[in-house]
């Protein structure tokens, strides 16, 4: 038996909740489980719950998402959230950021297919892309890293007053706190915990907010950000 075989049918949630583009999630949740577990992107355990565990459960984020804004989907793996995320949100400008070479061929690929237009896929670490990068309203992550760390990579990305949207599982308030002192110093000023997906997803999916202020980063990458910004001019000037 094949891992395609073993996807099971679309839930009626997800016919819903994709609309117009219920076709292009299914023809994601398809390459997922075929080139996605060849190319060693999901594990095969994944293939059975992909609908309810991983499609449905990135594509609710958009309920914390505001209307038209720019996102960037750090270590964007396999496209979670972020092609679900874009299927379901054509208003949105969103970069899938992945430093793995296979990855971003597979994002690319997907991207291409599905017709994605409002996607970018950018191969390269957060901290690496500092500056390259124009800032966004909106980060995204799902099971990257420990949120101190993740804030670390996420939060120096962001435009002032923008956000970080963390899909975290049970532990996100235990996390939240953990990092608190961190996220201060990263210029912070505002954090929660959200449950999103009523009536599509149980358990809900639990989503971290962390709103920066007018220095995303803190003091630590002020200094950063203008040094990227003072050589990304000098290049182009070069150019």
């Amino acid at each position: 038996m094949t891992e395609a075989a073993e996807l099971p049918p679309a839930p009626e949630q997800a016919r819903e909740v994709f609309g117009e583009r219920f076709a292009d999630a299914v023809r994601y949740a398809e390459l997922l489980a075929e080139a996605g577990v060849q190319r060693g992107l999901i594990g095969p355990r994944e293939v059975p719950r992909l609908w309810e565990r991983h499609l449905l459960n990135c594509a609710v984020l958009s309920e914390a998402v505001p209307e038209g804004v720019t996102v960037c989907d750090v270590g964007s793996g396999a496209g979670l959230p972020g092609i679900p995320l874009a299927l379901v949100r054509s208003d949105l400008n969103i970069t899938l950021l992945e430093p793995l070479l296979r990855r971003t061929n597979f994002l690319t690929e997907v991207v291409e297919l599905l017709g994605l237009d409002h996607v970018t896929v950018v191969r390269g670490r957060a901290e690496e892309v500092m500056g390259k990068l124009p800032p966004v309203h909106v980060v995204t992550a799902r099971a990257v890293a420990p949120l101190d760390r993740l804030a670390t990579w996420g939060i120096p990305l962001l435009r002032p007053y923008g956000e970080m949207l963390a899909l975290k599982g049970d532990t996100a308030e235990e996390e939240l706190k953990a990092a608190a002192t961190a996220l201060t110093k990263l210029g912070a000023v505002a954090t929660s915990v959200l449950q999103v997906g009523e009536g599509v997803v149980d358990p809900l999916s639990t989503v971290v907010r962390v709103e920066v202020g007018e220095s995303p980063g803190g003091v630590r990458f002020a200094a950063k950000r203008a040094k990227a910004a003072r050589t990304g001019r000098a290049r182009r000037r070069r150019g």
